[in-house]
């Protein structure tokens, strides 16, 4: 009768359990888009906190420092914008109306004429030429319809940044009452775990910024020697490209490829080509791993293989989050192995092997 009784409760007791947790799913997917915007704040608020403690030591109200960050970077993206859109407008403007012209130059050289004979590439482009100012109008649109949608979604934008603003004013007052309800042993864990996670990410934002702008810097001075229009507008195109993982760097050539092609063919693609190959080696085996080696720790699997998760899930947004998120994941798990070894401070514990090469 007793182990019955006992049966008994034990199943009632896995029945609850199991309902509660499946009860608990089901809410987070109703509120998942809440989660969501939470997670980006969260993310956004570690991001800046750097820039807003650099001007609180220098006695900048906190909440003043918050709103100097956010108006920084408002600027950096209207002065992007400034600098790139109406040169890239004018530019398929005057494009639609000289592309005829450097179709005759290209059939001048004769590596060009051979393949040009071959595959009617003149006549292809002078039909696109042809066809350039409507799709212009139609890329016209296109951006209106854009921004129409990004104008429907200020709601989410503003509550990301009100959520950012309070978690970077107030975000230390919430951990340390976090931390006070726990025990003290694994208060000292979870404050260790967080900074971890969040050096991670800050050193992330802070390195991928320093590389992109190196890109960039790479590409206007080789544009500027190779004579190519709008270097500005396109050495600011490869730095932003430059900040996706892995591939954002090819996309990016590519597109500033194209333009070189256009002016100079085919010795000024050649020239881009060699020094998009160099530099693509020199950041990868050099620049990434001195920029991120300190703040990330990350396995060069471990970030190929996060970004292609990331990815997978969340487009571009999520390779671009995807080696912040694997560093913070590597935070738990040094934690947990630290802990398994029997030694709950972790104060010499061995590393994990995650950070292994």
């Amino acid at each position: 009768m007793d182990h019955s009784q006992v049966s008994a409760r034990a199943v009632a007791k896995v029945v609850l359990v199991a309902a509660a947790v499946v009860a608990a799913l089901y809410f987070a997917y109703l509120i998942r888009e809440v989660i969501g915007l939470f997670l980006i704040a969260a993310f956004f608020a570690v991001a800046i906190a750097p820039a807003v403690n650099w001007l609180d030591t220098r006695r900048v109200p906190r909440w003043l420092a918050i709103l100097l960050v956010y108006l920084s970077i408002a600027a950096a993206i209207f002065g992007i914008g400034l600098l790139i859109v109406p040169p890239l407008v004018n530019g398929v403007e005057d494009l639609s109306n000289d592309l005829p012209g450097y179709v005759d130059d290209l059939r001048e050289n004769q590596t060009f004429r051979d393949y040009d004979d071959r595959y009617h590439i003149t006549e292809k482009l002078t039909q696109q030429a042809e066809e350039l100012p409507a799709k212009l109008g139609d890329a016209a649109g296109t951006l209106r319809d854009v921004t129409v949608g990004v104008f429907t979604r200020f709601v989410q934008l503003f509550s990301i940044l009100v959520i950012t603003f309070f978690l970077v004013k107030d975000g230390n007052r919430l951990l340390e009452f976090l931390y006070r309800q726990v025990p003290p042993e694994r208060a000292g864990r979870l404050r260790r775990i967080a900074d971890d996670i969040s050096d991670a990410i800050a050193g992330y934002v802070f390195g991928n910024f320093v590389i992109s702008v190196l890109a960039g810097l790479v590409t206007y001075v080789t544009l500027i020697i190779l004579d190519v229009p709008f270097a500005i507008p396109l050495a600011i195109l490869f730095g932003f490209f430059d900040l996706i993982p892995l591939v954002g760097a090819t996309l990016g050539g590519i597109l500033v490829g194209i333009v070189v092609a256009l002016v100079d063919f085919p010795v000024g693609l050649i020239i881009w080509a060699a020094v998009l190959i160099m530099y693509q080696q020199a950041e990868n085996n050099l620049i990434q791993p001195f920029v991120y080696g300190k703040a990330v720790e990350l396995h060069p699997l471990i970030v190929i293989i996060a970004i292609l998760i990331g990815a997978a899930l969340l487009g571009v947004l999520g390779a671009l989050v995807a080696i912040p998120a694997a560093a913070a994941v590597q935070a738990v798990t040094r934690d947990y192995w630290r802990l398994s070894r029997g030694n709950g401070d972790g104060a010499h514990a061995p590393q994990a092997p995650a950070e292994a090469g």
